[in-house]
């Protein structure tokens, strides 16, 4: 990562000028504890957002899709809720959210159509419209630069721990800053989890070249993550780029590519964040693909190992079965030549190698067994076909995944 980037302590989404936040209990949760956030931006923002490619979208993603193809630069705010998804729900759901975005842009003071919703929680149960627009209302009067990270609280359903930072980048202008949140602990395959993220900034920016960044963004980041491999009903993620400092780093193309990697360290961030905080996660896994034919390849062997059952609980297990991870590489969807492959595992002393030319390396067994113990492991699958990559991340599936979720609703 480039020097220019530096990380600010207990960032958050309001770490850049102009924006405030603030959450309030509006009795979604229970024990008082937050459950409905308001984001805000003093001035309006031009936001992209990527959306689940799920088919049974909730309303709140059908909202904020129509809101952004009409109005992509005049974003204000974002609305948030937890406990309930809004999801399955009917006509009556997005009336639910037409409803809860009118309430934060009047409890705010701001125009029509210049707020976003986000919902997260129970999958087809109605939104209690009248507990959440109480919170909105409370939220909206202790709007503050310092309330990122209450916000970030709100949105947790499963999560352990809230989901927040921030960096500042150094322009030949000066200063910008990006900071962001995000939720997530299971249902995470983001296919575009129920993951939901916003990413701000006080950069300048237009609609026309946020979007295509912003997906590339994604893809590297949240679109690289999987926890149980199912892709969710509300999944969304969105960037805001309010102005507040002034500086345009499109118009240099040096600038420009420092705020990339700025954004997609943010990303990259809270989407690590949501696989070490995965449902009865106890390990990490990194998997690196390399000697693909395209990026796009190398990123769909990685998220079919990613998703594989039988490869997370083997990380579980401390079971070093290489077979696995290479039979989910094989039904990616990729052609893939078995004799050009090499599975290799990181050690303290480096790379051992699994597999080789189609067959086992008949790799040190005990020491395979300590590498597959470790409470972060990384692989590198080598497919020997171009010299295109990705990475891709997971984390093990262990029996409290399904003590979590066997009771969801209860």
């Amino acid at each position: 990562m480039a020097s220019a980037i530096s990380t600010i302590d207990g960032g958050s989404a309001t770490s850049p000028g102009g924006f405030t936040a603030a959450a309030a209990h509006a009795g979604l949760k229970s024990g008082g504890a937050l459950d409905v956030a308001l984001l805000v931006s003093g001035t309006s923002c031009a936001t992209a957002g990527v959306f689940t490619k799920s088919t049974l979208r909730a309303a709140p993603v059908i909202y904020d899709a129509a809101l952004l193809g009409e109005k992509p630069g005049r974003v204000r705010a974002v609305a948030m809720n937890a406990r309930v998804a809004n999801a399955c729900t009917g006509a009556a759901g997005l009336e639910a959210a037409r409803a809860m975005a009118h309430c934060a842009e009047e409890a705010a003071g701001l125009p029509p159509r210049t707020a976003l919703v986000l919902s997260t929680g129970v999958i087809g149960v109605p939104l209690p419209v009248d507990k959440v627009e109480r919170g909105l209302r409370e939220a909206a009067r202790k709007l503050s630069p310092d309330g990122g990270i209450d916000a970030a609280r709100a949105i947790m359903t499963t999560d352990t721990r809230p989901k927040h930072c921030a960096v500042r980048v150094e322009t030949p202008g000066g200063p910008i800053t990006i900071g962001g949140m995000a939720k997530g602990a299971g249902m995470i395959h983001p296919d575009m989890a129920t993951l939901l993220g916003v990413l701000t900034t006080d950069a300048v920016s237009e609609p026309g070249a946020l979007r295509p960044f912003w997906k590339r963004v994604v893809d590297r980041t949240f679109n690289a993550i999987s926890v149980d491999g199912d892709t969710s009903t509300n999944d969304t993620v969105l960037f805001l780029a309010n102005g507040h400092a002034g500086i345009d780093p499109s118009r240099d193309g040096a600038t420009w590519k420092i705020f990339e990697e700025a954004a997609t360290e943010v990303a990259r961030r809270l989407a690590l964040a949501v696989v070490e905080d995965g449902e009865g996660a106890t390990k990490t896994l990194e998997i690196q693909i390399v000697g693909a034919q395209t990026e796009a390849h190398a990123r769909e062997v990685g998220r079919a190992i990613a998703r594989s059952t039988l490869v997370k609980t083997a990380i579980y297990g401390g079971d070093p079965n290489w077979g696995r991870v290479l039979a989910a590489a094989g039904v990616a969807g990729v052609a893939l030549i078995a004799e050009r492959i090499t599975l290799e595992a990181q050690s303290a002393n480096g790379w051992l190698t699994l597999a080789s030319g189609g067959a086992t390396a008949l790799a040190d067994l005990a020491q395979a067994r300590a590498i597959f113990q470790q409470k972060a492991i990384r692989l590198r699958l080598d497919l020997g076909l171009g010299r295109s990559e990705a990475v891709v991340w997971t984390c093990d599936l262990s029996p409290d995944y399904v003590r979590i979720n066997s009771d969801y609703t209860s």
